[in-house]
């Protein structure tokens, strides 16, 4: 099947018409609009990105598990870090979105810069033809109508010519002669620019076909990089997608490794308090016999009196006074 270009289907049958070449502006102009629709969706996907990527990276610092221990505490501290690593995954994620959504933007600018000169040459072109076409039809009707002053200026010398008066014949053969000459001369300045807008019609139609082939290419180039760009786009989300699994898969590992008996065991050998429980409460009879006596409170009494014994007689070797005892019924003190 041959393919459709645009130079073949954007013509039109009035000269100074353009809507085939306004239809593939209007046709560049949504293209334009579209690049920068996309440009806009991948920046705020990429933003969107960035703040799952932040909310993650703050969730990984937060407590789980703290007070657990063994290979279960080992699984949730991996469950921590790979969440860190996804968060930092997808912050490459936003920026490798913002560099795609930037070349995107480069891209439509160049192309804005390329259109722009081909449309103010074109815009020039168009100015050209349509003034040029209007002065060949006012020519024209110009030109018809010295030719028709001319024909009825023959036409009066003809009806005329049988005539006697000489001044009247020499006045519409002069008059005659005036109007051939005027019709000849709007004949040539008609003729003239007719010649001068076909040759600015042949290069308006060159730099048409021109303009439709650069048109042509530049909507097949954005086309092309719209899908190529939105290609990528899925391709980094899947290989986020990808990257995001591995990681997790680094978690499901250390799960494989969580044994409940071991964890069990580590903590009974690191808090175990004892291998025996208390012995049971015994019903104790205070009446029963096998109570022990109870021991007798201690005396409340004052302490006895322990009276001296009686005083040794003094002996009188030395013909000393002699001092009679307490118990000398004849002691007196009196002497007589």
């Amino acid at each position: 099947m041959k393919n459709l270009h645009f130079k073949d289907f954007f013509w039109n049958s009035d000269l100074t018409c353009t809507g085939g070449y306004d239809a593939i502006i209007q046709y560049l102009n949504d293209g334009k609009r579209t690049c920068k629709e996309v440009e806009d969706f991948m920046k705020a996907r990429a933003s969107v990105e960035e703040k799952y990527a932040k909310d993650l990276l703050g969730l990984s610092k937060k407590v789980c598990g703290h007070n657990e221990m063994n290979t279960l505490k080992r699984s949730l501290d991996m469950l921590k870090l790979q969440t860190e690593h996804v968060s930092l995954s997808h912050l490459q994620l936003a920026q490798s979105m913002r560099e795609e959504a930037k070349k995107l933007e480069e891209f439509r600018e160049k192309q804005k810069e390329a259109r722009k000169k081909m449309e103010q040459q074109m815009d020039v072109l168009h100015k050209q033809k349509s003034t040029h076409f209007k002065k060949t039809m006012d020519s024209k009707k110009t030109y018809e109508q010295k030719c028709r002053d001319k024909e009825e200026a023959d036409q009066n010398v003809n009806r005329n010519t049988n005539t006697n008066n000489t001044k009247q014949i020499d006045k519409l053969f002069s008059k005659a002669q005036n109007a051939k000459q005027t019709a000849e001369e709007a004949d040539r300045l008609y003729h003239q620019n007719v010649t001068t807008v076909g040759k600015i019609s042949d290069e308006w139609i060159k730099e048409h076909i021109k303009a439709c082939e650069m048109f042509e290419k530049q909507a097949m180039e954005r086309i092309n990089c719209v899908r190529n760009t939105v290609w990528t786009h899925l391709n980094q989300l899947s290989q986020q997608c990808v990257t995001s699994d591995e990681l997790y898969e680094e978690v499901r590992k250390s799960l494989e490794q969580c044994d409940v008996q071991e964890d069990i065991e580590h903590f009974v050998n690191l808090r175990r308090t004892g291998d025996k429980p208390p012995a049971p409460v015994v019903y104790d009879n205070f009446y029963s016999g096998l109570r022990p006596p109870a021991v007798a409170p201690p005396s409340r009494l004052p302490p006895p009196i322990i009276r001296r014994g009686p005083l040794p007689d003094p002996t009188n070797d030395s013909g000393d006074t002699i001092y009679s005892t307490v118990q000398d019924t004849g002691y007196s003190v009196i002497q007589y």
